[in-house]
């Protein structure tokens, strides 16, 4: 019988309290204790705390083989084996004392093993039962122990035990599984084990920049990259798919972060000239990647790698760049097999010719084999032709050249880096107006040296420019190529400036900055036989080919063009061969084109001393400003020069600077961007000369923007309100935010108002130290002016002009400290009554604002009006409580009024009234007032006559605009005490 049959033939409410008796629910082993409680300490019938014996075991195995046979239904066995079915039950739960387990063990055993227990242990049990009563007494002895087991997992304890008891097997499990991974380690925990002090070594290895090829005592040559680095642009030509029916778009240049190339693209060659950052952005890559440690970075420069003659394997890779850790065996591999590789190819221009197929078969080889890794390829523009790695999928971009923010970018991080700090303003300024040095400045290469050269002359710039031209020219062409290791160039540095000038001057006499490829062939051609050491190295077509690869000053824009980095250096190399070859009257006639005053300038720092004496004569010859003030910017690079002529250049250029009026300024600005050179100051200036030289570079400020700032800056801590007042003016001629950081910011605030054309300017007064005195011209609503002024208390006077947009004024409260108000032609504003709660001690109203509600205002001290005042006498619309002591009243305003009830303000110190004729009662309510002192008016209002004049002798100054002839010494009679101006 199953023991679910069983059991529905006996009630669990009779069985349950049967197998309950069986068992202690106290006592020694049944508290919350640590382990669990073995079975034979349990039961009731054995140890110290016994309640039952074998008889009573007996009875309750009695009642339930009883219970069985009384439940409806066929007997399980025959009535006559009741007893021994009986005695044979009582044995098998009094083997229960016997087991060797407890009672978490129990209850991972089961009913079913348990019950098996129990028969081993009695196996006399079933000796002469029939069939049915063996049958019987398994499927009772199973059913019991189903109750049993029940019983063990309602116990209080038996759940704190069994929890116990897991944690302490799992804990057991885990030490043998961790002393199993120890002593047979995962393949790739060594791996990682590297790789944690691989990354860390990139990154510190790669983490600073270097310049080549300077000596300069005091200047480093290598700071941390991570402060240093620019971010800079790459380009690429991208022809879009048209969509059909569409024709076909021209190629358009498309412009992203040169860190996220490979990002945007798997496969990257990347072009740039001499010094434009390939190497540097190659460095960054490696160190970003270290430190996210998504991928695992080689730097792998081919010059070095070349040197070794087979190309390395990826097992190679760290010993062929003198990486002093050794990987696990196969790591390498498994790193490119897993798609984890980033491999940065350095420099395929800085290897033979004849190395660079068998570089490009190696770097195929290699992305074949190991296909979801990135890959760089860094090289100068013409070292191979356009499409040599198109077909394998690598993008083509190019390194564009800085800009003038990256310019200062990049200053400011050099001098952070140097700690130099003193000497980085001085040198922006320079780079600003100096234009030769800025054309000089595109890449970081030469940054870097314009640095370093500025820093070691304490913050000074040579006095003759050609020393940075030589520095730059040394380094380029022989000293950097030397200290980056590489072998030794073809031409020698004698050699290649002797080409490179020639190329130049062809350049200059022509008036272009490009010349065909023919053409540079042609010229080289015919120098070879006079230049020996070039002679030997091949045709012309072989020596110019190394020229443009190497030299760093070449470069072919196309296949059939050629032309230099910068144009400084072809105008600087084509003087040097115009003063060695006596073309000085070539320079002289040329000096009139604006495109030859570099040329001129580097003449005069190339010729000897007669030589400068003869041209900088031409220049003063013409006796044109432009040509003088050339003549002047030559004397930079005259080292050596006859006293005279210097003394004539610095006196005919002293008539012209600081400019000696501001007719004069405007005519200097005239001759163009070499000005802002020669513009002086602040320092030894008087206040009238400074504001000159502010009007000057103004006015040059569309044409050449850096520069005319540079020399505004210097004059932002001018103390003239007339120098501060032309450098808020000219604010619209720069670019808005620029300008407000870099000078109105720094301008002292007193007397000095900031005028507000355009939503740029009000965001940049919003950024900048408050304002307590503001002018908004044109259109602006008034929630746009209130933004504008994150201090609303700090502003104090207020003009709104030409503002149609203006209707409610009450929005105006929110400025609690505005004391002066002025409204320029703003017809729609309403409710100047509102404003009465703001204390306004001055008030001006032009054009046809709504005067309704003026006559609240009583706190005004200073009253303007330009337009007709309603009303039949002053007191119906002016605020007869103000205490007024300013009153101006334009042409219009006493149209209807007259000076009806003038006197009224017996306050009165200063009056101005405009063209309207006066009658004898005006005169007398002027008459009137007690404490006037000063007048301002009109000529036709002495149309009366001198006699009908009442005397003032209180008045002490009298202004008089005239429209007509007026006999002010008649007039002394009517003013005794007065000064007395015609205007």
């Amino acid at each position: 019988m199953e023991p679910a049959v069983l059991g529905g033939k006996l009630a669990s409410s009779l069985v349950a309290p049967l197998m309950k008796k069986l068992f202690v629910t106290g006592g020694p082993g049944a508290g919350l204790v640590d382990r669990p409680v073995r079975l034979d300490r349990l039961v009731s019938f054995r140890g110290e705390r016994r309640h039952l014996g074998e008889a009573e075991v007996r009875r309750l195995a009695g009642r339930l083989v009883g219970a069985s046979l009384d439940s409806p239904g066929e007997p399980p066995f025959p009535a006559d084996e009741t007893e021994a079915v009986t005695d044979a039950l009582t044995a098998r739960l009094l083997a229960l004392g016997d087991l060797d387990m407890d009672d978490v063990q129990a209850v991972r055993l089961g009913h079913q093993e348990l019950s098996k227990q129990l028969q081993v242990r009695a196996p006399s049990a079933t000796a002469g039962l029939s069939a049915d009563a063996c049958y019987f007494l398994d499927s009772v002895t199973e059913w019991a122990c189903l109750h049993i087991l029940e019983f063990f997992t309602r116990r209080s304890t038996f759940v704190a035990r069994s929890l116990v008891e897991q944690a302490r097997w799992h804990a057991e499990l885990i030490a043998r599984v961790d002393e199993l991974i120890a002593r047979v380690p995962r393949p790739d925990a060594r791996d990682t084990a590297f790789e944690r002090r691989y990354l860390p070594y990139v990154a510190d290895r790669h983490n600073h920049l270097t310049i080549y090829g300077l000596d300069l005592r005091d200047s480093p040559d290598r700071w941390p990259l991570e402060v240093a680095y620019l971010s800079l642009e790459a380009t690429t030509e991208e022809d879009p798919a048209p969509l059909p029916g569409d024709p076909a778009e021209p190629e358009r240049a498309v412009r992203l972060p040169a860190e996220a190339a490979l990002t945007a693209h798997e496969r990257v060659l990347l072009r740039g000239d001499a010094g434009s950052g390939k190497t540097t952005l190659a460095q960054w890559l490696a160190v970003t990647a270290a430190r996210d440690g998504d991928r695992m970075p080689y730097v792998l420069p081919l010059r070095t790698l070349i040197r070794a003659g087979a190309l390395p394997s990826p097992a190679a890779f760290l010993t062929a760049v003198g990486c002093p850790l050794t990987p696990p065996e196969g790591w390498a591999e498994r790193v490119l097999g897993a798609g984890r590789g980033l491999v940065l190819v350095d420099g395929l221009d800085e290897i033979p010719a004849a190395e660079r197929h068998r570089t490009r078969d190696w770097l195929l080889a290699l992305i074949r084999a190991f296909p979801g890794n990135r890959w760089l390829l860094t090289s100068r523009p013409t070292a191979v032709r356009a499409d040599w790695l198109a077909a394998e999928g690598f993008r083509e971009l190019t390194l564009a050249p800085m800009r003038q923010d990256d310019v200062t970018t990049f200053v400011r991080r050099w001098h952070a880096a140097a700690e130099a700090p003193e000497f980085e303003v001085r040198l922006l300024d320079s780079l600003r107006t100096k234009r030769d040095l800025a054309r000089l400045a595109t890449n970081p290469l030469m940054c870097g040296l314009i640095c370093a050269l500025h820093r070691e002359r304490r913050g000074y710039l040579p006095t003759g420019r050609k020393e940075l031209y030589d520095a730059a020219l040394t380094m380029l062409l022989a000293r950097r190529d030397r200290e980056r290791g590489m072998e030794a160039v073809e031409l020698s540095e004698e050699a290649q400036l002797e080409l490179l000038q020639r190329l130049a001057y062809a350049l200059v006499l022509s008036g272009r900055t490009e010349m065909a490829v023919e053409t540079a062939e042609g010229i080289v051609e015919r120098a070879l036989p006079s230049v020996a050491s070039a002679a030997g190295q091949g045709d012309a077509a072989t020596v110019l080919r190394a020229l443009v690869l190497r030299s760093g000053l070449l470069r072919r824009p196309d296949e059939g063009s050629l032309d230099f980095v910068h144009r400084t250096f072809q105008d600087y190399l084509g003087a040097r061969y115009a003063v060695e070859e006596g073309h000085l009257d070539v320079l002289a006639g040329h000096a009139g084109d604006t495109q030859w005053e570099d040329v001129i300038r580097m003449a005069v720092a190339h010729a000897r001393p007669g030589e400068r004496a003869v041209l900088l004569r031409r220049l003063l010859a013409e006796d044109t400003p432009r040509l003088t003030l050339l003549a002047l910017a030559c004397l930079e690079h005259a080292t050596a020069l006859d006293p005279a002529v210097r003394a004539e250049v610095e006196a005919r250029a002293g008539a012209l600077v600081p400019p000696r009026s501001l007719e004069d300024a405007r005519a200097l600005a005239q001759a163009g961007a070499l000005v802002l050179e020669l513009l002086p100051g602040p320092e030894g200036l008087t206040d009238a000369q400074a504001h000159r030289v502010t009007v000057a570079a103004s006015l040059l400020a569309e044409s050449e923007p850096n520069g005319a700032l540079a020399v505004l800056r210097r004059f932002r801590e001018h103390p003239s309100l007339t120098v501060r007042r032309q450098l808020v003016g000219t604010w619209e001629r720069f670019e808005t935010r620029r300008y407000a950081t870099e000078v109105l910011d720094h301008l002292d605030r007193t007397g000095l108002f900031l005028t507000c054309q355009n939503p740029a300017q009000r965001s940049a007064v919003a950024e900048m130290r408050p304002w307590n005195q503001l002018r908004l011209d044109g259109p602006h609503a008034m929630t746009d002016v209130l933004a504008c002024v994150p201090e609303p208390d700090t502003l104090q006077e207020l003009l709104v002009a030409y503002n149609p947009e203006l209707t409610d004024l009450e929005p105006l409260l929110g400025f609690g400290s505005l004391r002066h108000l002025t409204l320029r032609e703003c017809p729609s504003a309403r409710g100047l009554g509102r404003l009465t709660a703001l204390r306004l001690e001055s008030l001006t109203v032009y054009g046809s604002t709504d005067l309704a509600g003026l006559n609240e205002l009583d706190s005004l001290r200073k009253l303007i009006i330009r337009q007709q005042l309603p009303g039949a006498r002053l007191t119906d619309s002016l605020p007869t409580g103000a205490p007024l002591r300013h009153l101006y009243l334009g042409q219009e305003a006493t149209k209807a009024t007259g000076l009806r009830d003038l006197s009224h303000w017996g306050t009165l110190e200063h009056l101005g009234l405009s063209s309207q004729r006066a009658t004898a009662a005006d005169w007398a309510e002027i008459s009137r007032l007690p404490r006037l002192t000063s007048l301002q008016l009109h000529s036709a209002f002495f149309d009366l006559g001198r006699d009908a004049l009442p005397v003032l002798p209180g008045v002490r100054s009298v202004q008089i605009l005239e429209s007509r002839p007026v006999d002010a010494t008649g007039l002394a009679s009517r003013f005794p005490h007065a000064e007395i101006e015609l205007f």
